[in-house]
């Protein structure tokens, strides 16, 4: 049996996985920041503007790392993972699996990666299988772990947790780029220095000032 041989094919543009909530919390966050520090740094008196500055150059960073930055970026030949402090760029071919269970992630080369850009609520696809339970006039579901639980709704019903919907997204694309040309190589992971190369001097900034306070 001749081996299937990977097919270049057009690449169309990324779709975007964001948590819309961290985002919108992001902003608020550094909206406060903003205004605490600002305030301290042109009001200040003694010390108070330098401890402003150390606080701001360690939270913004921070801030932004773990709201407005992580995100995930598929097209039909890899899969980019922007998470707080690395970004991980997989090629379908290295991909294992895709799943949610309690975090969503995805399996590659012996290593397990979180999407921090999707969030699972366990709430949400509790919600969304009774839903699916009704409907089905009286599955109970009992006995099953969600993951089982997840995968079941999905072949009876077409409603899913958001969650469960991306990650069924992804496994699609996985399925279909795996033989591409441009899905072949190895995982690649690379840290992110422009977060935290400013929170890390933000940090012994202000215990440089607490030591000398």
């Amino acid at each position: 049996m001749s081996s299937q041989q990977p097919t270049d094919e057009p690449v169309y543009d990324d779709r975007v996985y964001r948590s819309p909530m961290a985002v919108v919390t992001g902003v608020l966050l550094l909206a406060l920041i903003a205004w605490l520090c600002g305030d301290a740094l042109v009001r200040g008196k003694g010390d108070a503007p330098w401890f402003a500055a150390a606080v701001a150059l360690l939270t913004v960073p921070l801030t932004v790392a773990f709201t407005i930055r992580p995100a995930v970026f598929a097209n039909d030949d890899r899969m980019r993972v922007r998470n707080p402090f690395r970004v991980i760029e997989l090629p379908w071919a290295s991909v294992d699996a895709v799943r949610a269970g309690y975090s969503a992630e995805v399996l590659a080369e012996g290593s397990k990666y979180q999407l921090w850009s999707v969030p699972v609520s366990l709430r949400e696809r509790k919600k969304a299988n009774r839903q699916q339970v009704s409907r089905r006039g009286g599955l109970t579901g009992k006995g099953l772990s969600s993951q089982e639980q997840a995968d079941a709704a999905a072949a009876a019903d077409p409603q899913r947790a958001h969650a469960d919907q991306v990650v069924d997204e992804l496994r699609e694309l996985a399925e279909r780029g795996v033989s591409r040309a441009g899905a072949q190589g190895r995982v690649r992971v690379r840290w992110s220095y422009e977060v935290i190369a400013p929170a890390v001097a933000g940090a012994v900034f202000l215990i440089v000032l607490l030591a000398i306070g």
